[in-house]
């Protein structure tokens, strides 16, 4: 007999048919597409490397064929598969790097180990809390049930609208957001040279609220007896939050990853895309776009523009440095053979805020720290989440973190899922952002996307209320902020002749 959901109803059966179909074409047709065109050259890494595909390549396509929408999964394993599953296959095939930085075979092996047991230890995680999942969570229920407040939301409104006419004219006009990041970087440290950090923070203080507003806008709850004064400046405000987002989070001047996290919030946030068939679809479509798109995507990212030239994905692995995150991996395993760990660099991360003349031994960024020692002259490069942790403690640090992520971000899927029929939660808004803007967070460094993932997360909670607590005659105790439904334990044990039915 088929176990019964905490809802009472029975659970959906994962469709075996396209979980194969995705296995395979993940698993297998796309790795023999990526090393077609080479004569792979087998070794320790390369092996190691092929686990790391399959394990990837197996977990993505039970998410895309999950009966239920599960975004932080999602946004991880997309990540892992292309970034740091398929890619170093064709590096480590051909021994083709995107940047100049080559390492020898066991600093290669160690690396391809680090990046497997960064996964195992976040599917253990995600396994440890969906076995714990009936016991609920007393911190992240009560959190992601939060409730939108209109007056709030309408303030945030307000304040978007006032930064962005104050930043917009100070960063240069509108035509300053529609130049290339190059052009707009030259035309910054030619104004200010020294100011790039308060441009940055600047820009950054522009485009979050702006996005949180017309986001926040869009979801929140309607009264149930209709209010028509909150009704009339959503319809005033929605068309202005949508011009000024056009501007000031457009892909032009934006990094791909913001402007997408931007986009993709906006759909997977809509009520239509919380149901599972309408999320493999637009999931897969992600998939799609991340691995066609992409690469092509950074095309009005310089001033000179050159013709687009269409290349295989073994060839965009191997020489867009957009695909760095082994190789930087790669950078900082040699890093710590010759310098040893560092757990001090741990503190840096959650104290950003600390100025650096009150704390002269604040640890350095990582992704400057390894460009560095690869000896680039360009500095602004990522530090995967896996090379970070591993620079802090070596393995051990690595299973600690991937496991508390493995598993919290299953927690927040599972939660998401209970209240995708609530409107206007914390977990509508802010597990879609989330979701997305963590291929940032997992690409590095932490130092450099700290500030603004603190801004992604603190403003929602401030648009938010408590949510009121919900009770059902007969119903079981359920976690703060979570829907009290009977489950099939208390309903079987309830009394003839009781209150429930």
């Amino acid at each position: 007999m088929r176990p019964v959901s905490w809802s009472g109803a029975r659970p959906a059966a994962r469709p075996a048919a396209a979980l194969c179909c995705w296995g395979l074409f993940l698993v297998v047709l796309l790795p023999l597409v990526v090393l077609r065109s080479s004569d792979a050259r087998f070794g320790a890494a390369l092996a190691v490397q092929c686990v790391v595909v399959v394990h990837s390549g197996i977990a993505l396509a039970r998410v895309l064929t999950d009966v239920r929408a599960r975004l932080i999964a999602f946004g991880f394993w997309l990540f892992t598969y292309v970034w740091l599953g398929l890619a170093p296959l064709a590096m480590l095939a051909t021994d083709a790097y995107p940047r100049g930085f080559l390492v020898d075979a066991p600093t290669a092996f160690t690396s391809t180990l680090l990046v497997e047991t960064g996964l195992v230890a976040y599917s253990a995680g995600s396994a440890l809390a969906s076995w714990r999942s009936s016991r609920g969570s007393t911190v992240l229920a009560p959190l992601l049930a939060r409730q939108l407040a209109p007056g709030r939301v309408l303030l945030l409104c307000g304040v978007a609208l006032l930064i962005a006419a104050v930043l917009v004219p100070a960063l240069g006009g509108l035509p300053a957001f529609f130049v290339s990041r190059q052009a707009h970087a030259a035309a910054a440290a030619q104004a200010e040279p020294s100011g790039s950090a308060g441009r940055a923070l600047a820009a950054w203080a522009l485009s979050v609220p702006a996005f949180w507003a017309l986001l926040a806008l869009v979801h929140v709850p309607r009264s149930a007896g209709g209010d028509r004064t909150l009704r009339g400046l959503r319809r005033s405000l929605l068309p202005l939050l949508i011009v000024v987002n056009v501007v000031v989070n457009n892909p032009v001047s934006q990094p791909r990853f913001w402007a997408g996290t931007v986009l993709l919030a906006l759909v997977f946030g809509a009520s239509w895309m919380r149901g599972p068939a309408a999320f493999r679809i637009g999931a897969a479509a992600v998939a799609a776009m991340v691995l066609v798109v992409f690469p092509y995507s950074d095309y009005f990212r310089y001033d000179k523009r050159q013709d687009v030239q269409v290349l295989s994905l073994a060839e965009q692995f191997t020489s867009n440095g957009d695909y760095d995150a082994f190789q930087q991996i790669q950078t900082g395993v040699d890093y710590v053979d010759g310098h040893g760990f560092t757990p001090s660099a741990a503190l840096g991360p959650p104290l950003f805020f600390v100025p650096r003349p009150v704390w002269p031994e604040k640890p350095d960024d990582a992704g400057i720290l390894l460009a560095r020692h690869a000896g680039y002259t360009f500095e602004n490069l990522s530090a995967p989440l896996w090379i970070e942790a591993y620079m802090w403690a070596g393995f051990p640090s690595v299973v600690v973190v991937f496991t508390l992520i493995g598993l919290v971000g299953r927690r927040i899927d599972e939660l998401r899922h209970r209240l995708r029929h609530r409107p206007g939660t914390l977990a509508a808004l802010l597990v879609p952002a989330f979701g997305f803007y963590q291929l940032v967070l997992l690409r590095g460094s932490l130092m450099a996307i700290v500030g603004p993932l603190a801004l992604l997360v603190c403003i929602p909670l401030l648009i938010t209320r408590r949510a009121r607590r919900t009770v059902r005659p007969a119903a079981a105790p359920a976690p703060l902020g979570v829907p009290v439904l009977p489950s099939p334990r208390t309903a079987s044990s309830r009394p003839t002749g009781g209150t429930g039915t």
